[in-house]
């Protein structure tokens, strides 16, 4: 199945268009670190401090505001616990675990092809 703009827009020319909460919502789920936050924690839930270990390479800042967006979108679910030190995990909502279902097989696809295509590119 091959899926258009145009036949994502159907009747709704504005879908996808500058401004439409569609581009919006695409933009938190596939940025960079959007991705990745989402594969790691389609593993189960994880503490702070083990989903910036798994999403390696992201700031503190960047991980922080990725989560917060991602929570405000109801796609990320974090639950604090009243303990010290503070206690506080992240885990995929339902919408998000339906999310990671629809993005995994283009994950496997980038993480099966990246090689290949990388190669390819520098060869040119």
């Amino acid at each position: 199945m091959t899926v258009s703009l145009g036949s994502l827009r159907g009747d709704d020319s504005a879908m996808f268009t500058d401004g439409c909460p569609t581009r919006t919502v695409l933009d938190h789920v596939t940025s960079k670190w959007g991705v990745l936050v989402l594969a790691a924690l389609a593993d189960g839930t994880l503490r702070w401090s083990a989903l910036r270990r798994t999403v390696d390479g992201i700031s503190e800042k960047m991980l922080a505001s990725t989560l917060k967006t991602l929570e405000r979108d109801g796609i990320v679910v974090r639950e604090a616990h009243p303990v010290i030190p503070p206690h506080v995990d992240y885990a995929l909502t339902d919408r998000g675990r339906e999310l990671m279902a629809a993005m995994s097989p283009l994950l496997l696809w980038v993480a099966g092809n990246a090689d290949t295509i990388l190669t390819e590119a520098q060869q040119q």
